[in-house]
């Protein structure tokens, strides 16, 4: 029997969406034409520079966070972007480019704001019955984010990579987060939107798995059948509704 949820963070808990697809439709709200596959590079880019940064990013909170991401991001494109968005913010002055920043940003986190109070909501019906952790490859601030978004009372563990010095698919981040919270692999499972980061490394441990598949973009993995999963769900509030 389930007795304790494991639940990735980001693009999870603050989703529906993934964060790339995210970023990419805000660039597109203030004209700046860029696809999914344009971003990532920049996105893969700010990602990393995060991480070097870590102990400076701890003491971030989710809008700070935010922000040097899309900071990094601009900077990259702006360097080495396609041709028409390298051009568009070539174009910009300092402010001007900072403003567009600063937009990207508040739409980001505004997003997100609204995906955690739903996700808080069914935290808050599940607790009763559930141990509730949270698994994420994060950037070293994930303790103050989950503060944040009002979920620490709904929260036993918290396992951030960056804190733990290794990140999903490594089994240990998971076996870390289950430590925390005194659970048996056998009695937990694992909820997130990554076929290959939560459910593969989760079900090989012995965790039942929930794979989040709010739209068919959000992940890598088929569309039909999906032997990671135990469950595929397309909205958190499902979740009451299975039998784990």
């Amino acid at each position: 029997m389930v007795t304790t949820l494991l639940f990735d963070f980001g693009s999870t808990l603050d989703g529906p969406d993934y964060w790339l697809d995210r970023f990419a439709a805000q660039y597109r709200s203030v004209e700046i034409p860029i696809t999914r596959a344009e971003l990532d590079p920049a996105y893969q880019h700010a990602g990393a520079a995060a991480a070097r940064a870590r102990r400076v990013v701890e003491r971030f909170g989710f809008a700070e966070l935010v922000r040097m991401l899309v900071g990094q991001q601009i900077e990259f494109l702006a360097d080495a972007g396609p041709d028409a968005v390298r051009a568009r913010l070539q174009a910009l002055d300092s402010r001007a480019r900072f403003r567009v920043g600063e937009q990207i940003t508040a739409l980001f986190v505004d997003e997100s704001r609204r995906g955690m109070a739903r996700s808080r909501a069914v935290l808050a019906r599940l607790e009763p019955r559930y141990r509730i952790g949270v698994v994420s490859n994060w950037y070293g601030n994930l303790d103050r984010v989950v503060a944040e978004a009002g979920m620490t009372k709904l929260v036993g563990a918290v396992a951030d990579s960056a804190r733990l010095g290794f990140a999903k698919p490594d089994p240990r981040i998971f076996q870390a987060a289950l430590k925390l919270l005194a659970a048996a692999p056998a009695d937990a499972a694992m909820i997130g939107d990554s076929l290959e980061k939560d459910c593969a490394p989760a079900r090989a441990l012995g965790l039942k798995t929930v794979w989040y598949r709010p739209s068919p973009g959000g992940d890598s993995g088929p569309a039909n059948g999906a032997p990671d999963a135990d469950h595929t769900i397309a909205s958190l509030e499902e979740l009451a509704e299975l039998s784990l």
